[in-house]
């Protein structure tokens, strides 16, 4: 019979460890260690967020109940509540952001690619402000009784698994962290009305990336060519409630860019959806998708708002066991690198989860020895030691 280390072991296991030292060592993470390693702090922080702890003395008390499971973690001992802290307020997050980065890019390449027939990657960015309290974290000043942060995303919609992320102070701009983002040429770019602005619209042009976004009310859009109404658009004049699809589909340029010499040749297209009881202009400089396409695109632009709405209810993104500038930054990469992990199990389980339901199963199940991968595919089935030891037992009994 094969032995196996705890689920969360074989789950920690999934970081490269060379990868890890590696990081360690360019970002000097370790010159006043004085014993506690990089890799203890990173158990201890990835805990924080698969176990829930609600603080520093949850984390270390948690993993010092786990006694000699640490082993499995290569742990010897649980930390100390204030070496961990001083760990988390000194020790640089940005080792934390690369690991983060190169994370994302080594499972998601083990993932297939997106729903669309097109070859092109697909990606969303957005961003999602964090409430702080003022007095507790004076340094992040967003209103008068408020601090805040904010998390800018890009999500990678083949598997839908985070691709880049960066920490801002609330106040900070979206399209003031757009402008500094690079993206591959051939890259379809979905964002909503607040990133529209035409001097990065074409510049992504210029890169030879593509953007699916709204148009902003009172932008100007000079139509050279339109394209034969839909039949939904037929319908919709006539009257008919029930109508939904391409209302127009023009092919034009922005002109109030045009004086700069660069002008961005876009589609604009108009959709209805009954479900909604709305109307909707879209704007992209493909000039070859469907219309049908750019408004399915559009829609999937909602699994950014769908990641952030589950990384804020299922792990520990609200409430932080520091108030450094550091420390809270640690505490969300490190949220980021657990929601990777999680994600690519649920990629790749034959079992259907809601991320929700394997977030909670995985808590309760985190310092079990069993196999991780037969779990997630069958979560509801006994572990094969289980089931010998009762087969033993009903042999006995008759």
């Amino acid at each position: 019979m094969n032995r196996v280390s705890s689920i969360f072991s074989q789950l920690v296991h999934l970081v490269p460890r060379p990868l890890f030292a590696d990081l360690v060592a360019k970002h000097k993470a370790e010159r006043h260690s004085r014993g506690f390693s990089s890799w203890s702090q990173f158990i201890a922080m990835l805990f924080c967020q698969l176990g829930d702890a609600q603080s520093l003395r949850e984390i270390v008390q948690g993993l010092a109940a786990a006694e000699g499971r640490l082993r499995h973690l290569d742990l010897d001992d649980a930390p100390k509540r204030s070496t961990l802290a001083y760990a988390n307020k000194h020790r640089p997050a940005e080792m934390y952001q690369d690991l983060f980065h190169r994370l994302s890019v080594q499972l998601r390449g083990q993932l297939p690619g997106h729903r669309f027939e097109f070859k092109n990657k697909l990606a969303s960015f957005d961003s999602s402000l964090i409430t702080l309290c003022a007095r507790s974290f004076p340094w992040a000043h967003y209103q008068r009784a408020k601090g805040g942060v904010k998390v800018h995303l890009m999500l990678d919609h083949s598997g839908h698994m985070p691709a880049y992320a960066v920490i801002s102070e609330g106040k900070k701009s979206d399209i003031d962290v757009a402008r500094q983002m690079r993206f591959a040429p051939g890259t379809v770019l979905l964002f909503d009305r607040g990133y529209v602005a035409l001097d990065w619209l074409a510049e992504l042009d210029q890169g030879e990336v593509f953007f699916v976004t709204r148009i902003k009310k009172g932008m100007h859009f000079e139509a050279l060519e339109r394209n034969e109404p839909a039949k939904a658009t037929e319908e919709f004049q006539s009257g008919d409630s029930h109508a939904e699809g391409v209302l127009a589909d023009e092919t034009g340029y922005l002109p109030g860019h045009a004086a700069k010499g660069k002008e961005i040749f876009v589609r604009r297209g108009r959709y209805y959806d009954k479900d909604n009881h709305r109307e909707f202009e879209f704007l992209t400089n493909h000039l070859e998708l469907p219309p049908e396409t750019v408004a399915a695109l559009y829609r999937e632009r909602w699994q950014i708002e769908t990641f952030f709405r589950a990384l804020k209810q299922n792990l520990r993104i609200k409430s932080f066991v520091g108030t450094s500038e550091n420390a809270l930054a640690t505490q969300i990469y490190c949220a980021l690198i657990a929601m990777l992990l999680i994600a690519f199990l649920k990629h790749r389980a034959k079992y259907g989860w809601s991320l929700s339901n394997l977030v909670a199963l995985l808590r309760q199940q985190l310092l079990v020895y069993r196999d991780l991968w037969k779990w997630i595919d069958e979560p509801f089935e006994p572990p094969e030691a289980l089931l010998a030891a009762a087969s033993a037992q009903l042999s006995l009994e008759l």
